[in-house]
């Protein structure tokens, strides 16, 4: 018999299967994997270090950029003085502690700006070997940590300037929240900044001073773990499969106190390309975010549940097994076994007929062949015989019948047990993240369009009214190759006519190209919004330099992990970018999302602030969150907001991880019944069947179509063993003599 064929096979597998998954159903559907503190809010916390990690890893490249950019500007003109190039410097970006000029030959300090720069950590005479000019951390001697950048201003007959600006590693628009507190680590698991944590000297009694010591001690305590897990390889650092983040993230579980648990979530600055390795990446920081949630008692999971379940499942499948077994198999392998009883001469006992379907008709045409084979003619041994009532039962119906049984068994696990309805319990800790993270994002926006805004500024202030197309020409294809937030750059004279271009063909049109907002929004009515961003070149007579933004550079900010759908929506509540598929200037899908948009771009005093929701309805529970821009800079003109939602059943909480083993339990209950009964339909009921039509017509008469056997199987046996009765019919028949009809006689 083949191994893959036959009855047996199908019918092992299906027992194997079944027995296992009563197992599995016993010891995992009764658990509730509940330790306290849900996996989602643990996976919360990850992704909220990432998105620190994020927004401190494009400050400082950005930041990096911008002075070597600018020094390269500055170089390409007329020569200036050192306070110039720090006052222009000042008055377009507003990011640096403290900014210097120094002269590389003599070390001689030209200008400066703010805090004073730790020039003394400088080795000036190593500036011109490999990665001399490449950014450094200092410590100052209050302990603060200090990222120095380089440029170098050259201008032919002059000396070489270097040209310095230090900057803290706080966090750029880290929405914190209460209670959350996030923290720079480097490589050696060391706090080089934190933010969220007063120092115990601030507080107001002993509990919160001891509060305030403990929750300090954690946070070192998580900066070193994950300073240790930073060293691992970032693709062994997560589950297969799971892609996301490009550095290392995870989450770890601290201590309690008092019913509260502390949490934190980490992550390595990393570049957003695999493969890529920027400034900050290369720097062995790492982002610890560390916040206390409420830790609720952990229920236990009754094993009574999984016990009737799989109890269920056992009495179930051995009513479909005794059925495949006692109407399918049984009657199959008898036929086997009376017709090799056949073809081996022993006619005296009558066959053996099975009482149902196929099987049923099969024996009743071997009966009629055993007496063929004695010597009765076809006509004697009657027509076939048509099963009646009961009898007419095939094997397909008893396969439906055992189908019926174990899906009758999935069903119910599938759709009505372990269901979490509307009232499932969620913590508010994901709502307040969901907020908060929504809150950051919104500012990434808002500051990536305060950026391509000064950056504009600075070289439209550097391009000036003695610069010539060509040389325009060759700042707007460094500017271009520089920055990815532009799809196209080009100079306009005071009538919106193109006097250079770097890029893709602008999408303004000439009349709308010279305006005195610096950043605008068009192409409403259309297919995509064009965000444009504009400055005016001094000396030069109302000419201007236009930026347009690329949609997917938006797009590719609100792209982030565990925050659902993710929109950006102008001041009229119009989908504008998304981190999925979405038509541009729609509105948005629920008025739930519209009143929360509305509600938040409220001013509460002197700004708006971000919301979070938690809304039960028809669809399901979701959490929502809405941050319009609030800040500083030309873009909070805008009245921009960002936008995310997601459902609650996707999220790695008790009451759905118990609702998903259920269901799962249920699908591979289904999976298995129609894999093996599939498979006894394909090898064993089809075949059968086809079977039984071909051994009625040799019963009846037919003795010159030859029996081929398709499988090695019990079928294809039987399908042997006809065709032997075939040819000894014919032998039979070739043996006896042939009758010389009588002559008929005619009278004349």
């Amino acid at each position: 018999m083949s191994l893959i064929g036959g009855i047996r096979p199908p019918i092992a597998v299906l027992s194997a299967l079944l027995l296992t998954l009563a197992g599995i159903t016993a010891l995992v559907l009764g658990r509730v994997d509940d330790a306290g503190v849900p996996r989602a809010v643990l996976t919360s916390q990850q992704h909220f270090a990432e998105d620190g990690a994020i927004a401190l890893r494009a400050s400082i490249d950005e930041s990096v950029t911008d002075v070597t950019r600018s020094a390269s500007l500055f170089s390409a003109g007329q020569p200036v003085s050192g306070d110039a190039v720090l006052d222009k410097l000042g008055s377009t970006y507003q990011k640096w502690m403290g900014t210097a000029v120094v002269e590389i030959r003599t070390g001689k300090l030209v200008a400066a700006r703010g805090e004073t720069v730790p020039l003394t950590s400088v080795d000036l005479s190593s500036l011109s070997g490999e990665g001399g000019l490449a950014p450094r951390m200092v410590q100052l001697k209050n302990g603060e940590v200090r990222l120095l950048s380089f440029g170098l201003l050259t201008w032919p007959g002059k000396p070489q300037l270097l040209l310095v600006a230090s900057r803290n590693l706080k966090f750029p628009g880290i929405s914190l929240g209460q209670f959350r507190s996030i923290a720079v680590v480097d490589s050696s698991g060391t706090i080089l900044s934190s933010d969220g944590i007063a120092d115990p000297e601030s507080a107001r009694n002993s509990i919160d001073r001891k509060d305030l010591t403990d929750s300090r001690k954690q946070l070192k305590d998580f900066a070193q773990q994950a300073a240790r897990k930073a060293l691992q390889d970032p693709r062994s650092s997560k589950d297969p499969g799971t892609g996301g983040y490009q550095g290392v993230s995870g989450s770890l579980l601290g201590g309690k106190l008092v019913g509260d648990r502390s949490v934190a979530g980490y992550a390595t600055l990393a570049a957003a390309q695999p493969g890529e390795v920027t400034t900050a990446s290369g720097l062995g920081l790492s982002v610890v975010a560390m916040v206390k949630v409420t830790e609720e008692s952990a229920r236990a999971g009754s094993p009574v549940l999984g016990l009737a379940v799989a109890g269920a499942l056992l009495v179930v499948g051995a009513l479909a097994v005794a059925v495949l077994l006692g109407t399918v198999q049984r009657p199959l392998i008898r036929l086997f076994l009376e017709s090799r009883r056949l073809t081996r001469g022993d006619l005296t006992r009558p066959v053996t007929v099975p009482g149902y379907g196929e099987a049923h008709r099969i024996g009743g045409a071997l009966e009629r062949l055993r007496r063929q084979l004695l010597g009765e003619s076809a006509e004697a041994t009657g027509p076939a015989e048509r099963p009646q009532g009961l009898r007419r039962v095939g094997t397909g119906a008893l396969l439906a019948v055992c189908a019926v049984l174990l899906l009758a068994w999935c069903a119910p696990l599938m759709l009505l047990v372990n269901r979490a309805d509307n009232t499932a319990e969620i913590p508010r800790q994901l709502v307040n993240d969901q907020r908060e993270r929504t809150d950051t994002l919104s500012d990434r926006v808002r500051r990536a369009l305060n950026e391509g805004d000064a950056d504009l500024q600075s070289v439209a202030s550097l391009i000036g009214d003695k610069t010539s197309p060509e040389a325009m020409e060759t700042v707007l294809e460094r500017t271009y190759n520089e920055n990815r937030r532009y799809r196209s750059l080009y100079v306009v004279d005071a009538h919106g006519a193109i006097q250079a271009r770097e890029g893709k063909k602008p999408k303004v049109i000439q009349s709308d190209r010279v305006s005195g907002k610096p950043l605008r929004l068009l192409g409403r009515g259309g297919k995509e919004p064009v965000v444009v961003a504009s400055a005016e070149i001094p000396g030069r007579n109302g000419a201007q330099l236009i930026g347009e933004f690329r949609v997917e550079f938006f797009n590719a900010l609100l792209t982030r992990p565990g925050l659902g759908v993710v929109r950006l929506v102008d001041d009229r509540d119009k989908v504008i970018g998304g981190n999925t598929g979405f038509l541009a200037f729609q509105s948005l899908p629920d008025d739930h999302l519209k009143d929360l948009v509305e509600a938040s771009a409220q001013r509460l005093g002197k700004k708006p602030r971000s919301n979070g929701v938690l809304y039960r309805g028809e669809n399901g529970v979701r959490i929502a969150a809405a941050a319009p821009f609030s800040g500083s800079g030309s873009a909070e003109s805008l009245g921009w907001s960002v936008v995310s939602w997601q459902p609650v059943d996707r999220l790695a909480l008790p009451e759905y991880d118990a609702q998903n083993r259920t269901v799962l339990a249920g699908l591979l209950g289904a999976a298995a019944a129609v894999a093996c009964l599939g498979w006894l339909h394909i090898v064993v009921a089809r075949p059968l069947r086809t079977l039984a039509d071909r051994a009625e017509a040799l019963a009846g008469g037919d003795r010159k179509n030859v029996l081929f056997p398709q499988h090695h199987d019990e079928v294809g046996a039987v399908t042997r063993s006809l065709e032997l009765i075939r040819q000894q019919l014919q032998d039979q028949r070739r043996q006896q003599p042939r009758r010389t009809p009588p002559q008929q006689y005619t009278r004349n």
